[in-house]
């Protein structure tokens, strides 16, 4: 038989948290064909990989691509870093189903502009994502505070019965359509006045799906675990598995409590299928949040759009410029947007390590001057804490975006290499991999990915993308509570 591609003498390291061996791997009309001795076998093309890791795609859960998937299809940032899923529509922010009256409420501005927003059913933008084909797999969530856009004129207060029972209804289309489930961003203000009984009432529709509920907890400040708990009491009355999102110990006051948090996630985890996401940085990226404005460590501005020039400057600066108080310069920039070094280095390695931790990038592709984890999150976690600091086995670090990822999200055939699943692959030499991206260059190519499938198409080799665009829309398969008890 002669195959389509057939890349010889690798290190497979297959997703499932297993350590890796060497064989050769062919693929045949998008999937994995064979995997072994193959080299009595021809292909139409032959790769000599030469001892580096083939590993399934990177799987991005946590990503805010909802707009540019389709707007920028080729998918750059997240393609150079070996990912080949993404998903979107996370912390209560969706570009469907969404029919905006204005302008989009903070955070939803982190999609992008007005005109962005054209997708009011979910399978309008499921149309869009396939029409447009992208370089990545689109797989998506359904926004809280999309849902709430759509209905409430006024943000700042709970839902009334008659709203709520109207965001259900979307809510509901859209898991027919084929979401994930519901997403939220209870910290943001345009969410923070919903209360918990709003948010359960909308988590009641993923129990017949089997779909399930991410969630930007309402703070990640001192009451983290209060909020940990509020979306726990959700997940098990909706009989929804809950992700908590880009878990971490925020604000100085809350640094060296990671342990706390994790406990509390186990303890929730023996009796319900729960796990969270994380980014390998200690700083965070969002909208410039008046609440968040401290000197108690640097916060940069990324966008501003009364003042673009000040994007890449620390708003320290920028106050002692203009002469005014740290708060007043903030005021002044809005609506903008910031990174904060808000964390400490090991509770977000702790917090990485734990065994139901996945790898988000949180990256804002929107953001003139993005935080780095846009380019580089996955080779960070390949490089700097699996190969430098020896935080766990690569092994186990491609099991975190890749195996685990596709498990709970019910990713079929996909996150692990194995014959018969879609040949999503990424080859990179161990040695080599690494983050090029940093604070003062963030939008920087990954350095060691040396190749790049997508649904057996090659898409990214020598360190560029050849222009070829085999992603596609993932719609939910199955019940994702399965997902969790084999995720472990």
């Amino acid at each position: 038989m002669r195959y389509d591609t057939l890349i010889r003498n690798a290190l497979i390291i297959d997703g499932s948290d297993r350590p890796g061996y060497p064989a050769d791997l062919a693929v045949l009309d998008g999937r994995i064909a064979c995997i072994g001795d193959l080299s009595a076998a021809t292909a139409e093309v032959d790769i000599d990989a030469a001892g580096r890791v083939l590993a399934p795609g990177f799987i991005d859960v946590h990503t805010h691509d909802d707009t540019v998937v389709i707007r920028q299809p080729q998918m750059l940032p997240k393609l150079s870093q070996g990912v080949t899923t993404v998903i979107v529509g996370n912390c209560g922010i969706s570009a469907a189903p969404v029919s905006l009256k204005g302008d989009p409420p903070d955070p939803m501005n982190l999609l992008g502009e007005r005109g962005m927003f054209v997708y009011p059913r979910f399978r309008d933008y499921r149309a869009a994502v396939d029409e447009a084909h992208p370089a990545v797999n689109v797989a998506a969530l359904v926004g809280h505070t999309a849902l709430r856009s759509n209905q409430l004129a006024d943000l700042h207060r709970t839902a009334s019965t008659a709203e709520i029972a109207a965001m259900r209804e979307q809510l509901r289309d859209s898991l027919e359509d084929g979401a994930l489930g519901l997403s939220s961003g209870l910290a943001y203000a345009s969410a923070f006045s919903a209360d918990t009984d709003e948010v359960l009432q909308l988590a009641q529709e993923l129990t017949a799906f089997g779909a399930v509920y991410a969630t930007h907890l309402r703070s990640e400040f001192e009451p983290v675990l209060e909020a940990m708990d509020e979306a726990f009491l959700i997940g098990r009355a909706a009989r929804a598995p809950v992700i908590v999102s880009h878990l971490k110990c925020a604000g100085a006051g809350n640094w060296g409590r990671s342990p706390q948090l994790l406990a509390a996630l186990e303890q929730a985890a023996e009796d319900h299928p729960v796990g969270c996401d994380c980014y390998p940085y200690a700083a965070s990226s969002s909208t410039l949040d008046l609440k968040q404005v401290t000197d108690a460590y640097p916060i940069t501005i990324t966008w501003s759009t009364p003042h673009p020039e000040q994007g890449g400057r620390d708003l320290s600066e920028i106050a002692s410029e203009w002469g005014v108080s740290l708060l007043a310069a903030a005021e002044r920039l809005q609506p903008a947007g910031a990174v904060y070094y808000g964390m400490d280095e090991s509770d977000v390695r702790r917090i990485l390590a734990h065994p139901l931790s996945m790898i988000g990038s949180d990256g804002l592709p929107e953001d003139p001057f993005p935080h780095p984890r846009l380019w580089g999150a996955f080779p960070r976690v390949l490089g700097h804490f699996s190969r430098d600091l020896g935080l766990f086995p690569l092994h186990t670090a491609v099991h975190k975006m890749t195996g685990l990822s596709a498990a709970r999200f019910g990713l079929q055939q996909r996150g692990e290499i194995r014959q018969g699943h879609w040949a999503d692959l990424v080859l990179f030499d161990p040695a080599r991999v690494r983050d090029v991206a940093d604070f003062k260059q963030p939008q920087q190519a990954a350095q060691g990915i040396d190749g790049v499938w997508v649904n057996g198409v090659c898409s990214y080799a020598q360190g560029r993308a050849n222009g070829q665009r085999a992603g596609r829309f993932l719609p939910r398969e199955g019940d994702l509570r399965q997902g969790f008890s084999r995720a472990g």
